[in-house]
């Protein structure tokens, strides 16, 4: 618990909520302890403090962007892959308790999973620190950087759209399968009007295919 305080740049004066944050109902489960001493009771609260917190930074920075503009950010950046990341960042995947069962299909890598544990400390500290220990978390780890996470999460849809107006047609396909069946690895070709316009490799065909249109919009956007 320490540990991770040091990364959160938080003390908690109740370091059962920190606790609680990082347990999932599989470790709740095999230890036979009270149901709600997992973290879906926090995910639940730390949600509306994500939805809350983004949603006043959208309003109070930018007034230029109008609601449904700022609907689809807020959309972008409180998603699972984006809050998933956030959890890596944190290297929350080492600070997680598992069952047994969970541990060993990869429940330490899941999306679902991290995003829910991201969301649960941001509830816990909400408890223990008040809006501000939440906002802060939030702010740093979510924030930061959020128009690149925003636009890595929309690339597909964006290039999409940029290809549209320059006439272009896009497609992606497979190149390869490989790796066990809970650690598949694919790696995916963009191509546009036929021509490959680069690879990427993922834990998945979406998760490669957004990594190549997030590359390809950052190359156009430096052109």
């Amino acid at each position: 618990m320490a540990q991770l305080e040091k990364v959160l740049g938080y003390t908690f004066k109740d370091r059962e909520l920190l606790q609680r944050a990082l347990t999932h109902s599989s470790c709740a489960n095999e230890r036979k302890i009270n149901k709600t001493e997992n973290y879906e009771r926090l995910e639940f609260l730390g949600d509306a403090v994500l939805e809350l917190t983004v949603s006043e930074f959208l309003y109070n920075n930018y007034p230029q962007k109008r609601e449904g503009e700022m609907t689809r950010t807020r959309a972008a950046l409180v998603c699972e892959p984006t809050l998933a990341s956030c959890a890596r960042v944190l290297d929350l995947p080492s600070f997680l308790m598992l069952g047994k069962g969970e541990d060993a299909t990869g429940g330490r890598e899941k999306d679902s999973i991290l995003c829910d544990v991201f969301e649960a400390i941001a509830g816990a500290l909400y408890l223990d620190g008040g809006y501000s220990a939440a906002g802060e978390y939030i702010h740093r780890f979510l924030l930061d950087d959020w128009e690149h996470k925003a636009l890595f999460v929309d690339a597909k849809t964006i290039l999409q759209e940029v290809m549209q107006k320059q006439k272009k047609k896009i497609s992606y396909r497979t190149v390869s399968e490989s790796g066990p069946a809970n650690e598949r690895v694919f790696v995916e070709e963009l191509l546009i009007d036929g021509q490959s316009a680069g690879t990427a490799s993922g834990k998945s065909k979406k998760a490669a295919q957004q990594q190549l249109a997030y590359d390809k919009l950052l190359e156009l956007k430096e052109q």
